[in-house]
């Protein structure tokens, strides 16, 4: 399933990144750097980081 996070990153970024690090304490503040129109780098960085796939990455962003 192909889901679309960019509208829920650009939207609350600051949240959604106090969460990741709440839940999985191995990612740092440079796996969680974020710029505008770099989201695949992003996700890139979090799926070599938690071993997940981007489409499940991009679900558990948009559930937080």
């Amino acid at each position: 399933m192909k889901t679309d996070t960019k509208m829920r990153i650009e939207g609350s970024w600051t949240e959604i990144k106090g969460k990741l690090k709440q839940k999985y304490a191995s990612l740092t503040d440079d796996d969680l750097l974020y710029e505008e129109g770099q989201e695949e780098e992003l996700l890139g960085r979090l799926q070599r980081k938690l071993g997940k796939t981007i489409d499940d990455i991009k679900e558990e962003i948009n559930s937080l």
